[in-house]
């Protein structure tokens, strides 16, 4: 019986080890005919397909994978190819990464011509100013929901949740009159305030669910040795949530950096402009600058790609180990 079990084991490894060899010499056929005819077209586009369906054919699965990243990578790399095109070339449908005469003549003009450099800077200004001033307040405030018991605490965190279901178009509203009542309207300042409050409750959130997987032990132990509350809090608790911190930093950040539609509200003076504002400029009624608009696009993800850079080994431990309590 058993020597029956291991035959039948034995010729099913044997018909699915054949079966993947079909697989791949289908595929590497189906990858010589893409050969094929990008030398006889002079069109590389064949090969890619066919790379790409010999691929399917081996493997499916990293097929469809290879195909999403050529999906995701493909908008990025048009926009480099339009910024690097010369002024008479940007209307083309040539697929090439590098165009024929590329050249820098649309990033040269975005920091001759205009307030590029402006733009940036003060979008720079406003976007750290409200990430660290989220992450403050969102500390102390996540603090004092997982650690207390107080009158209205469950109130309150549903309603900083009812906070984020609101759709952003329908606060525009009331924070332009929360502003304009302030006289902070044009003014750097109103807009810090105005990303603040849409930051800092899910910044709350997330915190909140970090600092619970904190155990009170640890701060009544520093407590004993001689530390007060606050002492036991920046001591212990700001140090282990070093990841969950820099999570919100990174949420915050991006939640401002690209932010245009309270910025358009707020900001009318072109002098106080973030770069937003300032690309969108570059779209008129008749004519639009597609290559100032291109290097200015490429140019503006450089701190986002540093900052993930820089936050990489805090990526995934911030968004998970707040999620389960322990």
């Amino acid at each position: 019986m058993s020597s029956l079990s291991e035959t039948t084991s034995t010729r099913k490894r044997q018909s699915g080890l054949d079966w993947m060899q079909i697989r791949l010499i289908l595929g590497g056929i189906i990858a010589v005919i893409g050969l094929v005819l990008a030398l006889l077209s002079n069109e590389w586009g064949y090969l890619l397909g066919g790379v790409l369906l010999g691929l399917l054919a081996w493997k499916w699965q990293h097929g469809i994978l290879v195909a999403y990243s050529i999906l995701s990578v493909f908008p990025v790399l048009r926009i480099i190819a339009i910024s690097l095109r010369p002024t008479s070339a940007l209307l083309s449908r040539t697929i090439e990464i590098i165009p024929a005469n590329a050249t820098l003549a649309s990033y040269s003009a975005l920091f001759t011509e205009e307030n590029f450099l402006l733009w940036v800077w003060q979008s720079l200004a406003i976007t750290v100013t409200v990430s660290i001033i989220g992450v403050v307040v969102a500390a102390t405030g996540a603090y004092a929901f997982s650690r207390w018991r107080f009158a209205g605490r469950r109130p309150g965190l549903i309603f900083l949740m009812t906070t984020q279901m609101i759709p952003a178009g329908m606060l525009i509203i009331p924070i332009y009159v929360i502003v304009a009542q302030l006289q902070l309207t044009n003014q750097i300042i109103g807009l810090v305030l105005a990303y603040i409050t849409t930051a800092v409750p899910f910044s709350i959130w997330i915190l909140k669910g970090y600092y619970d997987t904190i155990p009170p032990d640890l701060e009544e132990a520093a407590m004993v040795d001689g530390c007060n509350r606050m002492e036991a809090f920046y001591r212990i608790i700001l140090p282990l949530s070093t990841p969950a911190l820099s999570i919100v930093f990174l949420f915050n950040f991006l939640g401002a950096w690209a932010e245009f539609i309270v910025a358009k509200v707020i900001l009318v003076s072109n002098a106080v402009w973030t770069w937003p504002l300032g690309l969108n400029d570059f779209i008129g009624n008749f004519n639009t600058d597609w290559g100032k608009y291109a290097a200015g696009s490429v140019l503006v993800t450089v701190p986002v790609l540093l900052l993930f850079m820089w936050q990489s080994k805090y990526l995934i431990s911030g968004l998970t180990l707040g999620s389960v309590k322990s």
